[in-house]
């Protein structure tokens, strides 16, 4: 939700800051729409912002109201929102999806460059737009940057596992065989790790290897031991099979620190998340930690969302609508908008799907009027994003009756 800031005046001057990578570019104009600088460059640095922050006050030098506004650029735009500004000046981030559309209105749609995006935002900043920047909340930040560390490790211990099933084939064909989730068990990766040689678990057999799988805390039942080692002997040896257990070797170690830092991840959600807004999200059946985290970074702070609906649309999960002349045409979702809020709303509703007694019957209900999984999928979306935002809002746990 958009905190309402100061009015816009006469005697307002807009401050306009296009943010990038090393460089930003900074305008001054009045509330007549009269331009009193730049555009400027300046570099990214401390003391880059502060040249610049010296030259709008040579041309304001006593504006009693003095408001700045970014564009939000990812994570480019913090040090200037953090950056402290001079006593009384006014900081305001704008939605970059406004400063698209606010170029579109003034006929640029096609042309991009800093100075028409410094038009946009101040014509949007003369407007009354953008959300007044406080104290940035630190927590949500937290569990922000753990959630993304830990869904960047799972995607790669995922691409790891890929490749090292290709390996395990060259070092060990005919494994898969007689165990089919090979890494999905312990005495799968046991055998991975220790066993990557057939030649070496046949020699073993299957009563020294149900006691040293016994020895490592893996239960290991006869009948799987017999396959195993049936397996180990009957395996076609491979001319690449020496290098592909170097290699395999180097994977399973990696895949263990890859395991090792997404449990530390996990970990720190757990610790992190009771003290958010986010903490009753919890009590949903089939929503736990990481479920939940994932939806905390990918919505941010709460308070800026107005209702359910704006947090749906701007996931892109709205059917797009148009209707002229009297005559209307629906299409598909729109697409548009945060994968990544996309992503969890869709991940919250399976949530409910999975475990939730009265989402499973609206599942159920939809299926047998011959709904798809998508469409059943961004049904779920739906119920579990406006669950999300009146728990959140409320600070309520979760009340299965409310819900039915």
């Amino acid at each position: 939700m958009s905190v309402q800031s100061a009015p816009v005046t006469s005697s307002t001057i807009v401050v306009a800051v296009d943010v990038g990578k090393t460089s930003a570019t900074v305008s001054v104009t009045d509330g007549a729409r009269r331009r009193l600088m730049g555009p400027v460059e300046f570099a990214m640095t401390r003391s880059g912002l502060r040249a610049a922050t010296q030259r709008v006050l040579a041309v304001a030098p006593s504006c009693p109201q003095i408001r700045v506004g970014v564009e939000a650029a990812g994570h480019y735009h913090r040090p200037v929102v953090d950056y402290r500004w001079p006593p009384g000046w006014e900081v305001l981030e704008l939605n970059p999806a406004h400063v698209a559309e606010q170029r579109r209105v003034m006929g640029r749609r096609r042309v991009k460059t800093d100075g028409i995006d410094l038009e946009a935002i101040t014509e949007l900043m003369l407007a009354g737009r953008g959300r007044v920047v406080g104290e940035r909340e630190v927590l949500i930040g937290e569990v922000a940057a753990w959630a993304q560390h830990r869904s960047r490790r799972v995607a790669t211990r995922t691409a790891t596992k890929n490749q090292l099933l290709a390996q395990l084939d060259r070092a060990f064909p005919g494994l898969t065989l007689a165990l089919p989730d090979v890494l999905g068990t312990k005495i799968g990766r046991l055998v991975a790790a220790e066993f990557a040689d057939p030649a070496r678990l046949a020699t073993l057999g299957t009563t020294r290897l149900i006691r040293f799988a016994a020895a490592r805390d893996v239960q290991l039942r006869r009948p799987l031991a017999e396959r195993l080692v049936t397996a180990a002997k009957d395996a076609l040896p491979t001319r690449d099979a020496v290098v592909a257990r170097q290699v395999l070797a180097s994977d399973m170690a990696l895949l263990a620190d890859l395991s090792s830092r997404i449990a530390d991840a996990e970990t720190e959600l757990a610790r992190l998340l009771p003290l958010s807004p986010f903490s009753t999200l919890t009590s949903v059946p089939g929503w736990g930690v990481v479920r939940v985290s994932n939806y905390a970074a990918a919505l941010g702070d709460p308070t800026r969302w107005p209702g359910p609906r704006q947090i749906y649309r701007a996931s892109g999960l709205s059917p797009m609508q148009y209707e002229s002349a009297g005559k209307r045409r629906d299409g598909s979702i729109s697409r548009e908008g945060s994968v990544a809020l996309r992503r969890a709303l869709i991940d919250l509703g399976i949530g409910l799907w999975l475990t939730e007694p009265s989402a499973k019957s609206y599942a159920h209900g939809l299926k047998d009027r011959g709904k798809r999984g998508g469409v059943i999928a961004c049904a779920l979306a739906h119920r579990a994003n406006r669950v999300a935002h009146a728990l959140v809002r409320d600070h309520a746990v979760y009340d299965p009756a409310r819900w039915t």
